[in-house]
């Protein structure tokens, strides 16, 4: 049996328990009596300590120019190719990922490395001409200050270098707050920074619960910017206490994505897109596919299609490579996942496959979910209506694309989306009148690449967005700048005109 790791507190470039001395479990959720490992349970004194670090190191890091604060964050990407499959391993017994989608999770951080290193030779402001004679006008990214980023479990490596990267090479320090559930995925990328050699102070990592580190640095006044990834309810009471001290924000939320499946539409495809987006990691990603809008004319015949393919899932162990589903990461989300099976029920959906929890032979030690599919599903249900993060995907019919585009709008939500057609017409009108931050034509609603902007609208987000260029409009402020070589008094729009 693999031993289980001891993690610690990272503060000020040295490895910390917390000053209470008290100890929290990781466990595999495939077998929950393994351990993984024992981190810290911090609290607000471990919060202090990290921030008035990161707050001295801010100080001369922010001067170290962005081409230099790069190379740092190319190290990085070579100290995760390096240790990719070690990593995955440690992911997929954590977390439960299947190991597969694990290796992808740590590659999305290496992309992610790759892509803001070079930024460092970018971040780039704009000139522009000043509208008074002998003066000189432009825009500069200037850093924030002191940024905590508070990160879930379902995409361990990946969503923090979402926030850590971009934070970095514009300037800023961090203080990573991972989920309890992936704590030693968190330690391991942050020994990979240590290693990369970052100055003492500018990346500190506190363990913890959320209502305990959490919660005591988004009210610490020493925080500059506050980026959650994490359900809507938390992200609502995070956003009203950073605008109570305006504190800058990023909320990174749920969603209930949905798929569209036309009459015109490559059956074969879309299928393959429905298994993935909504059972790729057991349906805990944001974006997974919870709502499947089928045509009238292909509901039959695409339904029995999904069955039989669904049927054919095997769940098991992420480290297993044979296996297709992992388990749900805790015993809470399994009771949630169960929890709504007991409304799909009272709601009258019918449960075509699956529908219970997964406890015989090897699965009897985990929190395993079968695939599920429900059937007779109207859009007013709270089935179709509320975030489950779990395997489980509603089929709602509709009679036209207006209908589906109608249905599809109608929810708190708008993460992702997806539209199966070969009419190029209607993929146009998706692209327009689907209220999503993302929409796939011809794709699963999961996959995002690292070079566009992430997020979504309505209850998913506060209008911020990952990944991309866009996440750099999140980690800097703007400075315009005017440089007036006439040497005398010019007062704009007084003198001009």
């Amino acid at each position: 049996m693999t031993t289980s790791k001891t993690c610690l507190n990272y503060i000020n470039g040295q490895w910390l328990p917390a000053k209470s001395g008290a100890t929290l479990e990781s466990r595999n959720p495939a077998d929950w009596r393994q351990l993984v490992a024992t981190f810290p349970r911090s609290e607000a004194a471990d919060v202090d300590a990290a921030v008035e670090a990161a707050r001295n190191a801010y100080c001369k890091w922010r001067l170290v120019p962005a081409p230099s604060r790069a190379g740092y964050i190319y190290r990085v990407a070579e100290l995760l190719i390096q240790h990719k499959e070690e990593l995955a391993q440690l992911m997929s017994r954590e977390m439960g990922k299947p190991i597969a989608e694990a290796r992808g999770d740590v590659q999305e951080g290496i992309d992610c490395a790759l892509y803001y290193a070079g930024e460092g030779r970018r971040l780039f402001g704009q000139t522009t001409p000043s509208e008074m004679p002998n003066k000189f006008a432009m825009t500069v990214r200037i850093p924030i200050g002191v940024c905590a980023l508070i990160t879930p479990w379902n995409f361990p490596v990946a969503i923090p270098c979402w926030k850590a990267l971009p934070a970095l090479v514009c300037g800023n320090t961090i203080i990573l707050k991972p989920a309890g559930d992936t704590s030693a995925c968190a330690s391991f990328l942050i020994q990979i920074f240590h290693d990369a050699g970052f100055p003492e102070g500018v990346v500190n990592l506190v363990h913890g619960f959320g209502s305990e580190v959490g919660k005591a640095l988004t009210e610490h006044p020493d925080i500059d910017l506050v980026s959650f990834t994490g359900s809507s309810q938390t992200g609502a009471e995070i956003g009203a206490t950073c605008g109570r001290t305006h504190k800058r924000v990023c909320l990174e939320l749920g969603g209930k994505n949905a798929q569209i499946v036309m009459d015109d539409a490559d059956l074969e495809l879309a299928l393959e897109g429905a298994v993935w987006g909504a059972f790729g990691t057991t349906g805990q990603r944001c974006t997974a596919t919870s709502r499947l809008l089928l045509h009238r004319d292909i509901k039959d015949k695409f339904t029995s299609m999904f069955v039989e393919r669904t049927a054919k899932l095997r769940l098991g162990a992420g480290i297993d490579p044979n296996t297709n589903v992992g388990p749900l990461v805790n015993v809470a989300q399994l009771q949630r996942v169960s929890g709504y099976l007991e409304v799909a029920h009272f709601e009258k959906a019918k449960v075509l496959i699956g529908g219970k929890i997964a406890n015989m032979g090897d699965l009897k030690y985990g929190f395993f979910f079968e695939p599920t599919i429900l059937d007779n599903v109207t859009p007013d249900m709270r089935v179709a209506r509320e975030e489950i993060f779990g395997p489980v995907v509603s089929l709602i019919e509709v009679n036209s694309f207006e209908e589906a585009i109608k249905i599809l709008n109608d929810t708190p939500y708008g993460l992702s989306s997806s539209i199966y057609t070969r009419d190029v017409n209607r993929a146009f009108q998706a692209m327009r009148d689907i209220e999503a931050g993302i929409t796939y034509i011809n794709g699963p609603t999961i996959g995002a690449e690292v070079h566009l902007p992430f997020g979504g609208v309505k209850q998913t987000g506060n209008g911020h967005r990952e990944a991309g260029t866009a996440a750099l409009d999140v980690f800097s402020e703007w400075k315009s700048v005017y440089v007036d070589f006439s040497g005398r008094l010019q007062r704009a729009q007084i003198d001009n005109h």
